[in-house]
């Protein structure tokens, strides 16, 4: 029984009496916490009492006294938020040299670095920044020539840091890193213009190429051409030198000419277009045998 009474004293203790305890502890400012890049700030009728920027646990009562006890009633603890954020500015427009409409887009990192001027010096210093990186950027990029735009983006990104870090400091809102992320044409009549002179140069580059390779493929035909009927004309004057080198072996014996001559011979008669041949035999009369074979008549 006295091990469960003690369980419940317990349980009422930690979840009721340590967070009330807690409660009047806060308010009567007896302990503050302060996280991680966070500050606090301690008004008291119209004055700043006391600044905490380090994390931990700390007690207003040993800096103010009883005076921490009336800043709840009479006063106010403001947070500052002192971490690192992020800010992108599109489409800052500016004029080049040339004069073409181009729209810069600002990429940079702001942070607290005096919680009081930050607080008090202006009252909208995360507006005024921005405005003052817009402005800032419209100031150090006018005029600059279109192609330094398009390619130098470093030593852009480093004016415009250099143009307003000297400003942030009076507000307590610093710049951090800056940087040039985009660079674009703003009006759509150049834009269409500039796309259609790439289109075509690209169809004429694409036909240069295209009329290279047929020149090319052209002399190599004609280089064939000029090598082969070289070759043509060798082989035909060489063919008639090889006939009539046979040819003239084979006079040398006179049978063997006669054979080749005759198979030459009866060779081009089965090779032509006749349709009929009549063989006459040696002996007899030609207009009687024609005449015979074909029903002429024919007399001696």
């Amino acid at each position: 029984m006295n091990f469960l009474i003690a369980v419940g004293i317990a349980f009422i203790a930690c979840f009721f009496v340590v967070p009330l305890l807690q409660f009047w502890a806060r308010a009567l400012g007896l302990y503050v916490v302060v996280r991680e890049r966070e500050c606090l700030v301690f008004e008291l009728f119209g004055k700043v009492r006391l600044t905490l920027r380090e994390a931990g646990l700390h007690s207003p009562w040993t800096e103010m006294g009883p005076l921490a006890a009336l800043v709840p009633l009479f006063g106010r603890v403001r947070r500052v938020d002192m971490r690192l954020d992020q800010s992108y500015l599109r489409s800052q427009p500016v004029n080049s040299e040339e004069g073409a409409p181009m729209g810069i887009g600002v990429w940079c990192e702001m942070f607290v670095s005096d919680p009081l001027s930050f607080l008090y010096k202006n009252v909208d210093p995360v507006g005024s920044l921005r405005a003052n990186v817009s402005n800032a950027a419209v100031r150090c990029l006018s005029n600059l020539k279109l192609n330094e735009m398009l390619e130098n983006r470093h030593a852009m990104s480093h004016a415009v840091r250099e143009e307003v870090s000297v400003k942030s400091k009076e507000w307590g809102y610093m710049l951090g890193s800056t940087y040039i992320r985009k660079v674009h044409f703003r009006d759509r009549n150049m834009i269409g213009q500039i796309e259609q002179k790439v289109v075509n140069r690209l169809r004429q580059v694409t036909a240069a190429i295209q009329q290279d390779g047929s020149n090319r493929v052209n002399v190599i035909r004609s280089t064939a051409d000029r090598q082969a009927a070289v070759e043509f004309a060798k082989a035909a004057t060489t063919r008639p030198r090889i006939v009539g080198a046979a040819l003239g072996e084979i006079a040398k014996d006179p049978v063997i000419s006669s054979a080749l001559f005759e198979l030459l011979e009866t060779q081009r008669l089965l090779q032509s277009d006749v349709l009929e041949v009549n063989v006459i035999p040696n002996g007899t009369q030609l207009l009687a045998t024609v005449g015979g074979a074909g029903g002429l008549v024919g007399s001696r």
